[in-house]
C-alpha cells in the first residue's frame, strides 16, 4: 500500500506541475521577465546528465530507467537555481513567491532530515537497500546540496520577516 500512496502522490505532483507550466506558458505569459531570466540552463542539465551516466542505481531495472532516475535526483537537487537567479536579478521578491520558496526550503530541509535520520536509524542498511557503489551516497549528497541551496534564501527570508518587511530584498551575491 505504501507504494500505491507514493505513486498517487507522484501523479498528483506531475498533474499540478503540468498545470503550473500551462498557466505560466499561456495565462501568465505577460508577467514573464525575460531580461531577468539569464541563467544558462545547460549549466544545470549537462552536469546532471554526466553524473547520471557515471553514477546511477545498481538495481535490476533497465539501465535507461536507472540513468533517468539518477538524472531526476541530480536535477531536482539544483532545479531551484534558475528561480533563485531570477529573484537575485530582480533584487526584490514578491511575498507570494518568497513564501513559496521558503516553504520549499523547509520541505527540503525536512526531507533531508528524514533521509539522514533513516540512514542513522537503520545503521546504514537503508543505503545498502538503495544499491551499492557511489549511488546511495549521491542520493544523500543531492538532498544535502538542495537543502543548502535553499538555506541561503531561507536565511534572508527569516531576516526579512523578523525585520518587519513585507517584500524580501536580496543582496547581490545570493546565487
Amino acid at each position: 500500500m505504501e507504494y500505491d500512496i507514493h505513486t498517487l502522490l507522484d501523479l498528483a505532483t506531475l498533474a499540478t506541475t503540468l498545470w503550473v507550466i500551462y498557466m505560466i506558458r499561456f495565462n501568465l505569459r505577460s508577467s514573464y521577465m525575460e531580461d531577468k531570466d539569464n541563467f544558462a540552463i545547460y549549466y544545470v542539465v549537462v552536469p546532471c546528465a554526466v553524473l547520471a551516466l557515471l553514477i546511477h542505481p545498481s538495481t535490476s531495472h533497465n539501465i535507461l530507467n536507472r540513468i533517468f532516475w539518477a538524472f531526476c535526483v541530480y536535477l531536482e537537487a539544483v532545479s531551484v537555481l534558475p528561480q533563485l537567479r531570477v529573484m537575485q536579478n530582480t533584487k526584490i521578491v514578491e511575498p507570494f513567491t518568497a513564501h513559496y520558496v521558503f516553504a520549499l526550503g523547509v520541505a527540503r530541509f525536512l526531507s533531508c532530515a528524514h533521509w539522514v535520520l533513516q540512514v542513522l536509524d537503520s545503521r546504514g542498511h537503508l543505503l545498502v537497500a538503495l544499491g551499492y557503489g557511489l549511488w546511495p551516497s549521491m542520493v544523500l549528497i543531492s538532498e544535502i546540496v538542495q537543502t543548502f541551496i535553499l538555506a541561503d534564501f531561507c536565511y534572508y527570508y527569516v531576516k526579512s520577516v523578523f525585520g518587519g518587511q513585507l517584500v524580501l530584498r536580496l543582496p547581490s551575491g545570493v546565487v
